[in-house]
């Protein structure tokens, strides 16, 4: 058995640009970027950010379009998938992007400081995330200490 899973959650970089198929359905391109943050081996803080691709279609594609914009926090399952396709000046491109699954709204107002509220995977809910999210639990920052680890 093969696994092909990506799980994100991160901010909108950009408002969703929604496109019709030949078909009619839609689909929905965006891209959500995340952060990862750590100390280097001189104990200083590092942080480093990335960008990732994302296309959905069909139902969630006009959730997406509805309701996210830039800088909406934004859950994403799905998949990993290549395209490629001949450039203009004859060179082969590539892009990777990840197929949405699930799509989990975040907190409105774009802010990065709370749990996804919204769940617009598989279902045809047309509803917008609710304004009572609860609040976002503050974990302290503090380092662990391998030594207070008991095994």
């Amino acid at each position: 058995m093969y696994i092909n899973k990506a799980l994100i959650y991160g901010n909108l970089t950009r408002d969703p640009e929604i496109k019709s198929l030949p078909s009619g359905s839609k689909v929905a391109n965006f891209s959500v970027a995340t952060n990862r943050v750590w100390k280097d081996k001189d104990g200083r803080k590092q942080e480093s950010t990335e960008y990732h691709n994302i296309v959905t279609f069909a139902r969630q594609a006009e959730l997406v379009g509805q309701y996210l914009r830039k800088g909406s926090g934004v859950y994403i399952e799905g998949r990993l998938q290549t395209r490629s396709w001949d450039g203009q000046d004859g060179n082969k491109r590539y892009r990777t992007e990840i197929v949405a699954d699930t799509i989990q709204f975040g907190p409105r107002g774009g802010s990065s400081d709370g749990g996804p509220s919204q769940d617009t995977g598989g279902t045809n809910s047309a509803q917008a995330p609710d304004d009572n999210t609860p609040d976002a639990i503050e974990y302290p920052e503090e380092d662990i200490n391998p030594e207070d680890i008991p095994f």
